[in-house]
């Protein structure tokens, strides 16, 4: 049978039952493009062949799971968030994670067994569920863009079992609970920070990234406009928000207002004791000095405040389930609840606090009872 010459090529299927394109390159080699069915093969081979005549075709399945992860991140990946913090987290991923385990591994060679072994290394080694959840979700994605560029036929990942995270019990302040923390805040360098987080919801690394000028007092709202995390070695990172609904509006009530202005003055008073060391940053909530508070010192003084009201040692991020809690539980809306989290879509917000419906129907078919009774 004649060899194939360079811009021809053939159907065929595997004693596995998948189906094969495979064309000859200019430097010889074969390319195989591996689909589900003949008809997918046949089509995936006419595009190949197109793409081949038109100098588009993608022609190096040779490299390594390391240098396809590196590029992609690098030229795929960073270009297209808008976070830095999630770009740094990528590659913390990859380049601590899975190029250690899996990087030596030819893309194209890359099996459901390799990944789904890696998998359980990575909890014997004694990494949390949702941290290997997190792990699969950069791979699969990473994959996903190499089957777009014909690299590969198929996503592993979507033949391996990741696993499913414990859901973390939130602990939400009641009301009463929340009056309690700000009580033993008055007059603490935190009253403002945790009035404010408990009266909006916004997240740690929201409140420690608010600016002056993100707050308008005389309207009495403010702008989420970033957010400020600790990113291992690359330090404190300030990016902005993952979401268009994360970047949001948020009404203040007006005694937060009121604390607000006083935390001005306060912040004024920190300003005239360190003289030379203070920093312009604008900061709203800043250190001694004006610059971004340590999020690891935002715990500690959070949990000595706690033990003071004695109050559940309960984490930072529930003082946001206690905002959504407390605000379903007065009868709000879930869709302004919803965008006052500035969560994408009114579903995760149903499925979070779905805790709070049950007492939420109760109430209103009281109502309705009373609207229609004899």
């Amino acid at each position: 049978m004649a060899k194939r010459k360079h811009g021809e090529g053939s159907v065929y299927q595997r004693k596995d039952g998948r189906w094969v394109a495979e064309i000859r390159l200019e430097n010889g080699k074969k390319k195989q493009l591996y689909r589900k069915s003949e008809k997918e093969a046949n089509v995936a081979l006419r595009k190949a062949l197109h793409e081949q005549e038109q100098g588009t075709l993608v022609t190096s399945p040779q490299q390594t799971l390391k240098m396809y992860l590196e590029q992609w991140l690098e030229q795929v990946h960073k270009p297209s968030v808008h976070s830095v913090g999630t770009y740094y987290t990528y590659r913390i991923v990859i380049q601590k994670h899975i190029i250690p385990s899996l990087g030596h591994i030819r893309l194209q060679r890359l099996t459901p067994q390799q990944v789904q072994a890696f998998y359980a290394s990575k909890l014997h080694e004694g990494l949390s569920q949702k941290r290997v959840k997190s792990i699969h979700a950069v791979l699969h994605r990473a994959l996903e863009n190499a089957v777009k560029w014909n690299l590969i036929g198929r996503n592993v990942c979507d033949l391996v079992n990741p696993p499913i995270p414990k859901r973390h019990e939130i602990q939400p302040l009641t009301w009463e609970q929340a009056q309690r923390l700000l009580k033993a805040a008055h007059d603490h360098k935190l009253e403002a920070l945790l009035t404010v987080a408990i009266t909006t919801g916004m997240r740690r690394g929201e409140l420690l990234g608010l600016h002056w000028q993100d707050i308008d007092l005389k309207t009495g709202s403010l702008q989420v406009r970033r957010s400020v995390n600790r990113i291992g070695k690359h330090g404190l990172v300030v990016s902005e928000p993952k979401t268009t609904r994360s970047r949001r509006k948020i009404t203040l009530p007006a005694f937060v207002i009121d604390i607000l202005k006083q935390h001005r003055v306060r912040q004024q008073e920190m300003k005239e004791k360190a003289v030379d060391l203070w920093r312009e940053t604008d900061i709203v909530f800043c250190n001694l000095y004006g610059g971004y508070i340590e999020p690891s010192n935002l715990h500690e003084w959070f949990k000595k405040l706690l033990k003071s009201a004695e109050l559940p040692n309960i984490r930072f991020h529930d003082l946001r389930h206690s905002a959504a809690t407390i605000l379903l539980g007065m009868g709000v809306h879930p869709k302004v609840v919803q965008e006052l989290l500035g969560h994408s879509n009114i579903s995760t917000t149903m499925d979070i606090y779905s805790h709070v419906l049950p007492s939420m129907q109760q109430e209103a078919m009281g109502r309705m009872d009373d609207l229609f009774k004899q």
